[in-house]
C-alpha cells in the first residue's frame, strides 16, 4: 500500500516530539495493524508551503509513486502570505485535478480542513483573530466545495483543533504549531472517516 500526505508544516507535523507522532503517520501504523501488512508513507510536506510551492515540489509524487491513497491539508501558508481566495483557488483547483486524474475510488482521496489556528498565541503576529478565523473559514469553504465536487473525502478539523484547548501538549513551544496530544486527536477523526474505505484498499486479494 502506498500512501502520499500532502501539504505543509500541519501534514510534516512540526511541533512534534518525533515524526512518529504526525498524522500521516498516525493514519499509515493504523491502517498497518488493521490490514496486516505494511503501508508505505511518503511524506513530502515542508514547513512553510504554500499551494505554489506544493505543486512546484510535491504535486510530482502522484505521478512517481502511483498512490492508492492520498491525503492533503494545504492552505494556511497562502493565508499568512496574503494571498486571496481567488488566488489560493487557482492553485489549489491545479493540485485537485492532478489528484483526480489517479481516479481512485471513492474514499481514497482525503482533504482535510485547516485547523482554527486564530486562537493560539503566536498567531496574534498575523492579524486579529476574528479577522483570521474568517479569512481561514473562506479558504476551508472553497476547499470542501472543490473537494465533494470531485467525489474526494472532506474532514473537518477546526472544531477538533479547538476542543481541549490550555491541555498538555496541545499546543508545540513556539505558541503557533500544534502539539502531539492536537496531532493525534486529528488522526481521530480522520480515521474515523478514512478507517473502512481504506482498510477495504488495502485488503489482500
Amino acid at each position: 500500500m502506498r500512501y502520499l500526505a500532502l501539504g505543509d508544516s500541519y501534514t510534516i507535523g512540526t511541533g512534534a516530539s518525533a515524526k512518529a507522532h504526525n498524522y500521516p503517520s498516525i493514519l499509515a501504523a493504523r491502517l498497518t495493524n488493521a490490514i496486516g501488512r505494511k503501508v508505505g508513507l511518503t511524506n513530502p510536506a515542508v514547513n512553510g508551503f504554500t499551494t505554489e510551492d506544493l505543486i512546484a515540489n510535491e504535486l510530482g509524487y502522484l505521478g512517481k509513486l502511483k498512490p492508492q491513497l492520498v491525503s492533503i491539508l494545504i492552505g494556511v501558508n497562502d493565508l499568512v502570505q496574503g494571498r486571496s481566495v481567488e488566488q489560493y483557488s487557482a492553485s489549489l483547483m491545479k493540485i485537485y485535478d492532478a489528484m483526480g486524474a489517479l481516479k481512485l475510488p471513492p474514499g481514497r482521496v482525503v482533504c482535510v480542513s485547516i485547523p482554527n489556528w486564530s486562537v493560539v498565541t503566536a498567531a496574534a503576529n498575523f492579524g486579529a483573530p476574528e479577522q483570521l478565523r474568517r479569512l481561514t473559514d473562506s479558504f476551508n469553504g472553497l476547499a470542501q466545495r472543490e473537494a465533494q465536487a470531485r467525489g474526494f473525502t472532506w474532514v473537518d478539523i477546526a472544531e477538533v483543533s479547538t476542543s481541549r484547548a490550555g491541555s498538555r501538549g496541545w499546543i508545540s513551544s513556539d505558541q503557533l504549531h500544534r502539539g502531539d496530544t492536537q496531532y493525534a486527536a486529528w488522526a481521530d477523526v480522520i480515521w474515523n472517516v478514512v478507517q473502512v474505505p481504506w482498510t477495504a484498499a488495502g485488503a489482500k486479494p
